[in-house]
């Protein structure tokens, strides 16, 4: 894989290890785009989630969590 030079400099001034910073940000990004997709396919069974729903998510994870949108649904397709 062939990185522009302006990146791999950025990089290298985050980590020693630039490949294996870029393996993990990809399994990550990959990981992300099917919890999108598993949460797109359970709306899709069983309809949108609700407040309390999104609430009990937000509490769990201490995060942001919305429901899954078309344009959500769309970026978790995973590339094949």
């Amino acid at each position: 894989m062939t990185l522009p030079a302006e990146l791999v400099a950025a990089l290298k001034e985050v980590t020693d290890h630039v490949s294996g910073y870029v393996a993990e940000t990809a399994v990550r990004e990959l990981r992300r785009r099917l919890v999108e997709a598993d949460l797109q396919r359970r709306q899709e069974e069983h309809g949108v989630f609700t407040e309390a729903e999104l609430a009990d998510a937000r509490s769990r994870i201490g995060g942001q969590v919305e429901p899954v949108t078309e344009r959500t649904a769309d970026a978790a397709a995973v590339p094949r």
